[in-house]
């Protein structure tokens, strides 16, 4: 009997350690209204048929199921959600890749890398920000949404030779955008929402921003995380030229810096006392601004350019707080109120807290007061008693610290 070989070889364990990695991931069904826990009665099966039609040169990704997700800034944007087959075989594709196109990037690039992070690029840019007086602050507008085809390829060309992996990130890159059951086909962009979209976005921008920036402006320090930048200049007509560069550079491959995101801020300080319109930016769920500061050793009070959680972000939180309507949760105890709100606090802790502890105040006394309206509701002794069940609180704080992540670690918050 003859074997058939497969025109592409692929293991058939590269596609169980990406359905791994997908599952850990999680996420919504795709078109096909498929979920994880249906994919899951025919496991085995429907891992082979992924491997079987990756391997034969078969599989063709299905629609891209387009979710709206409203923007912080107002407005809506689309989410492109592939099926999970789909985001199976593109995790295979970015295991396959990701290793090559990480060693030639530059360690200045923070967003959607392994042993990168956000408050990596957060800690960067606050040291920077006392070296440099000037810094331009650059978002590019619809990134995902206006990537050209074109430009993509050649640059993923560049560093990959595999013919499967090129003929299948070809396919994903025009698969259509189906929406309430309307299909839109696509010439440029990638779904924002897609496994190896971040991937090829980094790419991209290496060569359109990083790359740029190194051969144009060596001197220069900068960050970029995803779609998000910041140079560092000397003076402001450096900043403002700066500028103008980049917005021609984008121009020339595609992309267009956003007019309302885009500015020139002055960091100034104690010693950089110069008075200009802009002295604050956000990045990254920090807002850089001039703020108090206290030398440890001499105790003298001075103004430094620092980071803390900005005000856009305490309001998300306060959002999620809300979202969870704890004080309906009337039928469970306090302890399982904790346990719903200690993974998110956790998270804001060890991320916002990390420059500035005291900063996050306002969304501990926003879970304590949410607490407060629980208690109230759910004892007779406290309903109407907004003091007394704030004093109870408070004393559990310091007898049941263990409860809450904030008040393990000594972050009470108010209480009234």
């Amino acid at each position: 009997m003859m074997m058939t070989t497969k025109p592409f070889k692929i293991d058939k364990n590269q596609v169980v350690m990406a359905y791994k990695a997908i599952k850990a991931n999680k996420g919504s069904a795709g078109v096909d209204g498929q979920t994880f826990e249906q994919f899951d009665k025919n496991l085995k099966g429907n891992l082979y048929k992924i491997w079987n039609r990756m391997s034969s040169g078969t599989y063709f990704p299905s629609a891209i199921r387009g979710v709206s997700i409203p923007k912080k800034t107002g407005g809506e944007r689309t989410l492109g959600v592939p099926t999970i087959s789909d985001r199976i075989a593109q995790m295979v594709v970015k295991q396959q890749v990701e290793p090559d196109f990480e060693a030639v990037f530059l360690p200045d690039s923070y967003g959607y890398r392994p042993h990168k992070s956000a408050l990596e690029a957060v800690g960067v840019t606050r040291k920077r920000c006392w070296k440099r007086d000037w810094l331009v602050e650059f978002d590019i507008k619809g990134l995902f949404d206006s990537l050209p085809h074109d430009l993509l390829l050649k640059a993923v060309r560049k560093h990959v030779s595999c013919k499967w992996v090129l003929l299948y990130i070809e396919r994903w890159l025009t698969a259509p955008f189906e929406k309430q059951g309307i299909r839109e086909e696509r010439n440029r962009g990638i779904p924002q929402g897609g496994v190896i979209s971040p991937c090829l976005a980094n790419l991209f921008l290496h060569y359109a921003f990083d790359i740029w920036m190194k051969r144009k402006y060596p001197h220069l320090l900068w960050c970029r995380y995803a779609d998000d930048g910041l140079i560092h200049c000397e003076t402001e007509e450096e900043a403002r030229a700066v500028m103008a560069q980049l917005q021609i550079r984008l121009a020339e491959c595609g992309l267009e810096m956003h007019p309302t995101k885009s500015k020139i801020i002055y960091c100034k300080d104690s010693n950089r006392k110069g008075e200009y319109p802009e002295v604050s930016f956000d990045f990254l769920g920090y807002q850089f601004r001039p703020r108090r500061a206290e030398n440890p050793k001499t105790q003298k009070v001075f103004c430094s350019f620092l980071p803390a959680v900005s005000p856009s972000a305490i309001k998300g939180m306060r959002g999620k707080v809300r979202g969870l309507n704890i004080q309906r949760h009337t039928s469970i105890s306090l302890t399982d109120i904790a346990e719903m709100l200690n993974p998110l606090l956790r998270g804001w802790i060890e991320y916002y807290g990390q420059y500035s502890r005291t900063s996050i105040r306002p969304i501990l006394r926003t879970v304590n007061l949410t607490v407060r309206k629980w208690l109230m509701r759910k004892f007779k002794r406290y309903r109407g008693h907004k003091t007394r069940a704030g004093i109870f609180l408070e004393q559990l704080s310091q007898t049941a610290g263990h409860l809450f992540a904030h008040w393990n670690i000594g972050l009470y918050g108010a209480f009234a």
